[in-house]
């Protein structure tokens, strides 16, 4: 484990014995924590051990990505969750406790972590989960089916800044959450990135492309005192903020930070 973290150290990668761990643990079937009382590495440790180490997402090695309680099904042809994007999904799980049977939307859903995290959570909730790939809405659905979340989550193909998106749901919804492509198409990524689909990862020039089209398709599904928040880029916080004040549709817009503090998410109400 200690050359294999080596290895992986020397290749860039920014956690290399949490990697090597998670690789063992999946290969061999058991916990994380149990990696250490293994005899020997499990069969096919030395090449999904060369597959990380050509910078391939660990994700894709071992087929699912944790978000929350969760286990998302990702690969090839769908955006990979991250860890962030939870403090987005808890956020509208607190901002929805006490309201009866709720409606969600969740925009750009790709994985449908998102989607899926929150009808986890709230056991009367319907969420209808939208993506304009049909690859990552395949990917959306066999989560939705792994996590036996069928009678909750609705997945749906379309796309999320279209006006007459969900037009049977105008004015009746009590929370959309969206994570739009929002990476400015010239920033640097780190090459596990690369391996997502770039439709799932970059908002344009300026990053912001998405989400300056969403806000009208939110603003007329939510009803009045329903909840919006979309993730950004952590260079785009102001300029997300302004957007959603300047349509004079919602409350002041607000900042939410992520787990390292930085502005990362843009919350309001719809008035």
């Amino acid at each position: 484990m200690r050359a294999a973290a080596e290895r992986l150290g020397a290749a860039g990668i920014e956690s290399p014995a949490t990697d090597v761990r998670l690789l063992a643990a999946h290969l061999a079937g058991c916990a994380p924590l149990e990696v250490g009382f293994l005899d020997a590495a499990p069969a096919g440790f030395a090449e999904a051990l060369a597959r990380r180490e050509r910078r391939e997402p660990l994700q894709h090695i071992t087929g699912t990505a944790a978000f929350g309680p969760l286990d998302i099904a990702v690969g090839p042809g769908v955006f990979i969750p991250r860890p962030e994007t939870e403090v987005l999904a808890d956020w509208a799980v607190r901002r929805l406790r006490g309201v009866r049977a709720p409606k969600v939307v969740d925009l750009c859903t790709g994985s449908g972590a998102l989607a899926c995290y929150i009808a986890h959570e709230i056991d009367d909730v319907a969420v209808v989960a939208v993506e304009l790939s049909a690859d990552a809405a395949a990917w959306a659905r066999r989560t939705v089916a792994d996590n036996a979340l069928g009678g909750r989550v609705t997945v749906v193909e379309g796309d999320a800044t279209d006006a007459g998106l969900l037009a049977e749901l105008a004015g009746a919804v009590d929370a959309v959450v969206c994570n739009p492509p929002y990476v400015p198409a010239a920033g640097p990524v780190a090459p596990e990135v690369d391996a997502d689909p770039d439709v799932a990862v970059y908002g344009g020039e300026s990053g912001m492309d998405v989400i300056e089209r969403l806000l009208d398709p939110v603003a007329r599904l939510l009803r009045p005192g329903g909840v919006f928040g979309v993730e950004h880029d952590d260079t785009t916080a102001e300029r997300t903020a302004a957007l959603v004040d300047a349509t004079g549709r919602f409350t002041p817009a607000e900042h939410l930070c992520d787990l390292a503090g930085r502005e990362r998410f843009v919350t309001a109400a719809r008035l």
